[in-house]
């Protein structure tokens, strides 16, 4: 069953825009979820992403719990370990860090999910990660141990998110990662889309209404938000204005 991501489709041929919430488990107090999705649900966010690079075991599990209860909005895992993916989810971007030559992200931690996911109902969207600097260390940075693509090699980047594509990815991830000084240049994310046929999601680094509608007007088919709510809740009122 491919719920979720034919959905994704379904809205792109439609000129739809996605917006996904992202919630780091170990950044999000239980107590606090309820008044938090009640936000999203008025916003025009249309998925909710869950995960971090680093997350206490079972904390993924139990907001996502939480979350479920307050939405009907699809929640998705965005894993950085193969502790934090639960069945209590509606699907799992399985992700490879194509940017980057550390086989243990490459295949290995996949590997190691098999042995769960097996035994769980979880859509599973293979999705090819490629990490863009941003100006600063991303907590992906360390814990992957690899570096970030350079924004000054356009065509690295565009070649990288194509071999996912022609590789068997679904969908094409570009982040500049948590906490980015600067979102992915507008120019990076148009040629990349230009040399796609899959959805292309973009994350990392916008904060504001203007970077948002960059992202879609360059050919962000998703974009995910997650430290700017974090570190402002207000601008869900931008998206409010927005629905």
């Amino acid at each position: 069953m491919k719920a979720i991501y034919n959905n994704i489709l379904n809205s792109i041929s439609k000129g739809e825009k996605l917006l996904a919430v992202l919630i780091d488990p170990d950044k999000m107090a239980i107590e606090m979820t309820f008044g938090f999705i009640k936000k999203v649900n008025q916003s025009f966010a249309t998925h909710i992403f869950v995960g971090g690079s680093t997350v206490d075991d079972e904390a993924t599990e139990a907001l996502v719990i939480e979350i479920k209860k307050n939405t009907n909005l699809p929640v998705v895992l965005f894993p950085g370990d193969v502790s934090q993916i639960t069945n209590h989810a509606d699907a799992l971007l399985f992700l490879s860090l194509i940017s980057g030559t550390n086989s243990e992200y490459l295949i290995s931690k996949h590997i190691e999910a098999v042995s769960i996911l097996r035994h769980f109902n979880l859509e599973v969207i293979p999705t090819g990660y490629v990490l863009i600097e941003n100006g600063k260390q991303t907590s992906v940075e360390k814990v992957t141990n690899t570096k970030p693509l350079s924004i000054q090699n356009v065509q690295q980047i565009v070649d990288t998110a194509k071999a996912g594509e022609l590789l068997g990815m679904q969908i094409i991830y570009l982040e500049a990662g948590s906490g980015a000084i600067h979102p992915v240049p507008i120019e990076i994310i148009s040629f990349v889309k230009q040399e796609l046929n899959i959805p292309l999601i973009v994350g990392g680094g916008i904060r504001n209404d203007k970077q948002l509608e960059d992202a879609y007007n360059s050919g962000a088919d998703l974009v995910v938000i997650g430290t700017a709510f974090e570190e402002d809740d207000s601008f869900f009122d931008e998206l409010i204005n927005r629905k």
